[in-house]
């Protein structure tokens, strides 16, 4: 049998949830999954439906072109995935280990159900991490003379690898509003949650100096707007006086690993809308 992700968004209005539900009935569909979210304050509706389809001649297309004068009726929003499709993720690095390792270790165990078929880093750090998992690393360097070439690289080596997500595992450069626009909704970073209180590469130091009580973890898609694109998954665990900077960084290099993991799965099995600068992330059905 085939399966499909359909996402729906829309102006909140009668009718939405029952004729998309006669129109999987009529068709002899299988609904394994159905969520959705009335938003009072924006007056959206958003939708989450996985269908497994027992025709094996129904594909992608013609699941759309079936749905589609519903959708046109409606004035729908809709996407549609194949739930067979095997995405490529591309991962880029610069000298933090933790995200990366856990990154691959989850795909290997099957925990992420994704191909990485590259790793790119700024510096050529983690390139025994890639190799231990035998997936290629790409040394890219770059200065602030030459990140028009390092970025034109960067996009060769997606398009050869067929790459339709990118995933920033503690990537410490800017991407060019340009290169984040021919990418948007298909690039996720993580980082710590002290933004924008704390910034730089001693953020741990000045927290404890500050005596922060929490510590925690933003993963979010990423926009021209440095840091503030629409959040898709966080957590944090509460600290005291005790904790020292080194302990900080410890607690706060665990939840960005978990965090950046459950945004990355979130994507990949299609459970996000995204709505303006926010998200509407589905739960871990099916």
């Amino acid at each position: 049998m085939n399966a499909y992700v359909v996402l729906i968004k829309a102006p909140d209005q009668k009718g939405i949830v029952a004729k998309t539900t006669t129109f999987v009935f009529e068709r002899e569909f299988n609904i394994l999954d159905c969520q959705q979210h009335a938003d009072s304050i924006s007056g959206d509706f958003f939708m989450r439906l996985k269908l497994e389809v027992e025709d094996q001649s129904l594909g992608l297309d013609d699941l759309k072109q079936a749905f589609q004068p519903i959708a046109a009726h409606l004035g729908l929003e809709v996407s549609f995935f194949d739930c067979a499709f095997v995405e490529r993720v591309a991962i880029l690095v610069s000298k933090a280990s933790h995200c990366l390792y856990d990154l691959l270790v989850r795909v290997k165990e099957g925990e992420l159900t994704c191909e990485v078929p590259l790793v790119i880093g700024n510096h050529d750090s983690l390139s025994d991490v890639a190799g231990r998992f035998d997936v290629p690393f790409h040394h890219l360097p770059v200065t602030s003379d030459t990140r028009d070439e390092q970025e034109h690289a960067i996009r060769r080596l997606l398009q050869e690898n067929q790459v339709g997500l990118i995933v920033l595992a503690r990537y410490m450069q800017i991407l060019s509003p340009g290169f984040v626009t021919e990418h948007q909704g298909r690039i996720i970073n993580i980082h710590h949650a002290f933004l924008p209180a704390f910034q730089g590469a001693s953020a741990y130091q000045r927290a404890y100096e500050r005596g922060v009580k929490m510590i925690g973890a933003t993963a979010h898609y990423v926009t021209e707007d440095l840091d503030q694109g629409p959040i898709i998954e966080q957590d944090t665990e509460r600290v005291t006086h005790e904790y020292a900077p080194r302990d900080l960084r410890r607690i706060g290099r665990d939840i960005e690993r978990v965090v950046l993991a459950k945004a990355v799965k979130a994507h990949l099995e299609h459970r996000i809308i995204i709505a303006g600068q926010r998200t509407i992330v589905f739960s871990d059905g099916v």
